[in-house]
Formats: structure tokens, sequence, C-alpha cells
């Protein structure tokens, strides 16, 4: 019955990840843009559930709304002013850029909130939630249907919209795109702003289970890492797989070493199927 509960828990924490993976990899795929500032975007929209649960009592749930407009905001003003500048430059141009960028943000971060970790107490928890002898809280079943809710309406965006299709096409064929009237500077830009909505969507979803630390950026865009390349881009199977290794490693090994198994797979199958186990060759 253990490992019941252990596989309960590790595809509520997948979830989650899916959530942390999707904006990432829609960046990736559609700009061929590897965005490192990804992880500090998440903690940012950590951040601002806190804070607006602190100052204003807005449940993180709802701040999802609040986290997401301003990380898209943000987001938006970095493709436009800095990232579209150079998006067409080769793969390692547009890495270091992001990396850089990442730096500011995230000593910002430092220097405005301290390494300091906060956490977010709920004053009225949901309380826990029984499945058989399964056993889960409530708030993190909740995180989690957000979490799949997000990836599944930003799923929809891209096919029932004519923004969604204008990125679809731009994915296709940036060329043709062009030639058949796409504004692609402007796609590119809320492209990056929608993967921003997501990383701040995931944070404040994130911001009632883990600490929130400018610290933790690394570590949550390695877990995009992770989740791209177990299922390809945007694959939220690759999630819940990352979700139920962790949790495993976490009760045979410890939970200190759940992140260097799941970084030492991750380097296993670049070598082995860098375009992930479920995934298709996409930019090369």
């Amino acid at each position: 019955m253990i490992y019941l509960q252990i596989a309960a828990n590790g595809l509520v924490l997948g979830g989650l990840y899916a959530c942390i993976a999707v904006g990432f990899s829609l960046v990736w795929g559609v700009l061929n843009v590897i965005n490192i500032l990804h992880g500090s975007f998440i903690v940012l929209g950590s951040y601002v559930a806190y804070f607006a649960y602190v100052h204003l009592g807005i449940h993180p749930f709802i701040s999802i709304v609040i986290a997401g407009g301003v990380l898209y905001a943000l987001g938006y003003l970095v493709q436009v002013g800095i990232i579209n500048r150079v998006v067409s430059a080769p793969v390692l141009i547009t890495l270091t850029l992001t990396f850089g960028l990442d730096l500011i943000l995230n000593n910002t971060m430092l220097v405005a909130f301290t390494a300091d970790y906060r956490g977010i107490t709920l004053a009225h928890p949901l309380g826990s939630l029984e499945i058989g002898p399964v056993f889960l809280p409530g708030d993190r079943v909740a995180a989690m249907a957000l979490a799949i809710l997000l990836t599944i309406l930003l799923y929809r965006l891209l096919r029932d919209s004519s923004i969604g299709r204008a990125i679809i096409a731009v994915r296709m064929d940036r060329e043709a795109a062009e030639l058949m009237g796409v504004d692609v500077k402007r796609i590119n830009a809320i492209t990056f702003a929608i993967g921003a909505f997501m990383a701040g969507a995931a944070g404040a979803l994130l911001s009632i289970i883990f600490p929130i630390s400018p610290l933790n950026g690394p570590v949550f865009l390695g877990k995009a890492f992770v989740v791209c390349v177990l299922g390809g881009l945007g694959s939220v199977p690759g999630g819940l797989l990352l979700g139920v290794i962790e949790s495993f490693t976490s009760y045979w090994l410890g939970p200190e070493r759940a992140v260097t198994v799941s970084f030492a797979l991750l380097l296993v199958l670049l070598f082995v199927r860098p375009s992930g186990l479920m995934g298709r060759r996409g930019y090369e």
C-alpha cells in the first residue's frame, strides 16, 4: 500500500512539474530560444503570490491571475526590447543572452527579497483527500488540478485561436508565415510572454508547497529541462513521470538525492535520446 501512496504523491507533484515545463517548452519549440530566465520567472511568480497573500489576503489560487499577468508583461517587454533583436541568431547567442538576463533578475531578487526562505501558511487549508488507502493534502491536489487545467487551456489556445494558429505557423515555417502576413516579431513577443505567464502561474501554485527563495530558480529551470527531455517539448507525461521518479527516489534513497537522480537521468537521456522518450525531432 505504501507504494500506492508514493505513486499518488508523485503524480500530484508531476502535475505541477508539467506546468513548470510547458511555458519553457513553448518558447523553446517556437522561438528556438532556450530561456534560462524561466526558473527566475517561476520564483518571481511565487513572490507575487506570497506578497499578495501576506499583505492583501489574496489566496494563491486566485493570485495565479496576478502573478501570470505581471510575468506576461515582463516577458513581453523583455522579448520586444532585447531578445527580438537577436532571436534569429544562433541558439548559443540567445542562450548566453537569457543567461545574462537571468543573472540580473536573480541578483535583483536577492537584493530586494534576500536569500531567506519564505513560505505561505494558509489560514484555511483544504484538509486531506482520502481515496482508499491513499491520503493526499487537499491543497496539493487542487494545485495540481489547476496546473493541469492551465496546461489544457494553453493547448486549446494554440489549437482554437487565431493567435494560437499564428504561433503554430511561425513554429512550422517562420519565412512562410511572414510571407502570409503574420507579424513574426509580434508573435515572438506574445509567445515569450505566454511562456512567462505560465511560469508566473506555476510559481503561484508552487508557493503553497515549496519554500520561496531566489536560490530555487536554477532548481526549477533544471526540472523544466528534465521534463522536456523525458517527454519531449510540451509533454505533460514527462512532468508526471518526473514527479513519480522523484517520489520513489525520495523513499528509497532519501529526499536529498531526488534532484541528483533527476539530473543524472537528464544527462543519460541527452546522450541516448535527446528528443525525449516520447518526443519528436524539432530544431537541430
